[in-house]
């Protein structure tokens, strides 16, 4: 009908990775010569690896059935003479494609075919499904699956499914099969249209599944070219493979800022601890200086990594930073040394004895004397402590955006209409959306502030 031939293909595989073409145990290829099958070839494979149990639950196809196979070095031949100048075929094409092409490379024969995804064509054919995957499909178009999750059964509904399409509308596959259409790249259950509303824009997109749970999120300059470029490209490790073939929608959030993308980014991966995100995906356990008072009423200290039920009067990085600060304040405000859980001693401090402590430690010095300088080291920090406001570009020209922090962490934002003309701290204060901060935003900040004007920059006490 174009003359075309195609290649419809199914495998089934031992699990594994596609990206290493390992672990083959079953393969099916139907030739479709634009109006009838003409040819069919069909054979188990000997992997030459274990058949997990989930597998042979799936397939039916165990260790024992394909001891006596031929292994894939030797039907390469048949297997590349059968596909190289056709069309290749498959639902969901990328996860067969990829096996098949990385096998083939293995035994010396470089596949290099035209690619058709009828999960795709159908998305297009038959628009309204709630799912596209070959049983769903399949079952509302009265095609019969023979043998489901074995290769030639699979292969031959998906040969039918083809037909189908084809015989009632040739243009949609005619318009597939044009060069540099566009679509190569894009996942088979994100469909053009969808991909053409993606803003060229800067913020933070959300990947989903098929139950519309977030499986990945990203922050961009440009999240269109971000998207292309997750899919796109010649590496097909096998968690980028994975993602793609399990996204089926995608959304975004506008920040205007790549700043503003950083932090939010930060946020809503700790929110929804997507699947496929490595980076920020860990929880972060400050450490701090933990003040509470003893059974004779002397203000203690320690340094501990802060938690929910122990909160801090300040906090640090690390461990080292935490020590040096309290360490610090002893020797200012004449703490003692043993009450700041810096000394370990059963009895008086060893300061004491060199006239460095009044003695707080030995009952020397009255809790209410003693508590008076911890106090005046507890305003300090209280007065220390800083807020700010920084302003930086809108989603809009007409709009700017306010991110707010509170002792270096990111901690809320809003957007203004630049026309309000809102410069009062405390005005801007009242309109911040306020988030959960986390420690990870303070080298988010640091890494910006060089590139930051003095003057967008607005402390609050």
């Amino acid at each position: 009908m174009l003359g075309v031939n195609f290649a419809i293909v199914d495998i089934e595989t031992a699990g594994g990775n596609p990206s290493e073409g390992l672990g083959i145990t079953e393969i099916a290829i139907l030739i479709h010569n634009g109006n009838e099958i003409t040819e069919t070839y069909n054979t188990l494979i000997n992997p030459e690896t274990y058949i997990p149990g989930y597998i042979t639950g799936l397939t039916g196809i165990n260790s024992d059935m394909v001891a006596q196979s031929p292994t894939f070095r030797q039907i390469a031949r048949k297997i590349y003479e059968m596909l190289h100048d056709k069309v290749f075929i498959a639902h969901n094409v990328n996860f067969d494609y990829t096996f098949i092409q990385k096998a083939l490379a293995k035994e010396g024969y470089e596949l290099r075919t035209s690619k058709i995804c009828t999960v795709r064509l159908s998305r297009k054919a038959f628009p309204g499904y709630k799912s596209y995957s070959l049983g769903r499909i399949c079952e509302p178009l009265g095609i019969y699956i023979e043998d489901r999750h074995r290769a030639y059964g699979d292969a031959k509904a998906t040969a039918i499914l083809f037909d189908k399409i084809l015989k009632r509308n040739p243009e949609l596959i005619h318009e597939t099969l044009k060069k540099n259409n566009g679509e190569s790249f894009l996942p088979p259950n994100i469909c053009k249209e969808k991909y053409s509303k993606i803003p060229e824009k800067t913020g933070v997109y959300y990947f989903y599944d098929v139950n519309h749970k977030v499986i990945y999120i990203g922050k961009a300059n440009n999240i269109k070219s971000r998207f292309k470029s997750h899919f796109s490209g010649s590496t097909k490790g096998k968690l980028k493979m994975d993602l793609k073939n399990e996204i089926h929608d995608i959304s975004w959030l506008l920040t205007g800022s790549e700043m503003l993308a950083y932090f939010l980014e930060l946020q809503e991966i700790k929110k929804n601890w997507p699947k496929y995100n490595k980076s920020m995906k860990f929880t972060s356990q400050p450490w701090g200086v933990i003040q509470y008072q003893d059974s004779l009423g002397y203000v203690r200290f320690q340094v501990s990594k802060i938690t929910p039920s122990q909160p801090a009067i300040t906090q640090f990085e690390n461990h080292a930073d935490a020590w040096k600060f309290l360490n610090e304040a002893i020797s200012e405000y004449e703490l003692c040394p043993k009450l700041s859980g810096v000394q370990k001693s059963k009895s008086a401090c060893y300061d004491f004895e060199h006239n460095k402590c009044r003695g707080a430690c030995c009952n020397q010095e009255k809790p209410e004397q003693y508590n008076i300088r911890v106090n005046q080291w507890l305003e300090k920090i209280a007065n220390e402590e800083n807020m700010l406001i920084i302003k930086t570009i809108g989603r809009s020209q007409n709009e700017e955006a306010a991110l707010f922090f509170e002792n270096g962490m990111f901690s809320g934002h809003t957007f203004i209409e630049k026309e309000l003309n809102i410069h009062n701290p405390k005005e801007l204060l009242d309109m911040i959306h306020r988030v959960k901060p986390y420690q990870e935003s303070k080298f988010i900040l640091r890494s910006y502030l060089p590139k930051i004007k003095l003057d967008s920059i607005l402390i609050l006490k």
